[in-house]
């Protein structure tokens, strides 16, 4: 079936629809060995694409899937300590899942997982600036130190971008975070002089946690998976 050129690239997650066009206006779009300037372009199955020279394929089957990662439980296939994994949750009809980015041992929450492994990797990017929603629980709420934290700052030499931080009615804070550092919500507000007691991720992207149980996992609908793409 034909697709038109710029949502094929799209698709790919080579970029964003309106960055795919303003690939194709600088002539960076190759089909077949030709270059193509009009977005109206279509592109059949069996075309060679070259994007800046480098072949892209279309997605075939990408899954992505929300997982609850309850309480201690550590975001890896083996942990050496013996301690559980999110794989010893998960039946053995996800065990080819790759998780994307991780939550720490005492971080619950939402966890994607999928098995496209390009995609893994571009999600966790800080250059794909995709915001990521925690409730943190605190140990008193300093708003001189969250100032610093809206602002960022660096810490032991690393540098932290700008939070978005508002603090409940209950005193939790919500934070909102882009880069997906290591631990950076941990580090920063304990750095700020708000230690955080409990860390609870409640979307990534377009995707919300909702009312998922801990534990539990669901398949993301590909709508909602292309819309995450075309985001990057």
């Amino acid at each position: 079936m034909s697709v038109r050129i710029a949502k094929f690239i799209a698709d790919c997650g080579v970029a964003s629809r309106r960055g795919a066009e303003k690939l194709i206006a600088d002539g960076a779009v190759q089909i077949n060995g030709n270059v193509i300037t009009d977005p109206v372009h279509f592109v059949d199955e069996g075309d060679i694409v070259l994007v800046n020279g480098k072949p892209i394929q279309a997605r075939e089957n990408t899954e992505l899937y929300a997982f609850h990662k309850p309480l201690n439980v550590m975001t890896t296939a083996h942990d050496p300590d013996g301690r559980k994994t999110v794989y010893d949750i998960l039946g053995d009809e996800y065990k080819h899942l790759r998780y994307v980015g991780r939550l720490d041992y005492k971080t619950t929450g939402l966890l994607l997982m999928t098995n496209d492994g390009a995609l893994a990797r571009k999600l966790t990017l800080p250059a794909s600036n995709i915001p990521r929603v925690y409730i943190a629980t605190v140990n008193g709420t300093n708003r001189s130190g969250l100032d610093r934290a809206r602002r960022g700052i660096t810490v032991d030499g690393i540098k932290y971008a700008p939070m978005k931080i508002d603090v409940m009615e209950n005193g939790d804070l919500r934070v909102m975070v882009t880069e997906g550092k290591k631990n950076e919500v941990r580090i920063v507000l304990r750095a700020c002089g708000c230690p955080v007691r409990k860390l609870h991720r409640i979307s990534f992207g377009n995707i919300q946690l909702g009312k998922l149980p801990a534990g539990k996992i669901i398949k993301i609908t590909q709508k909602t998976i292309d819309e995450l793409i075309k985001s990057l």
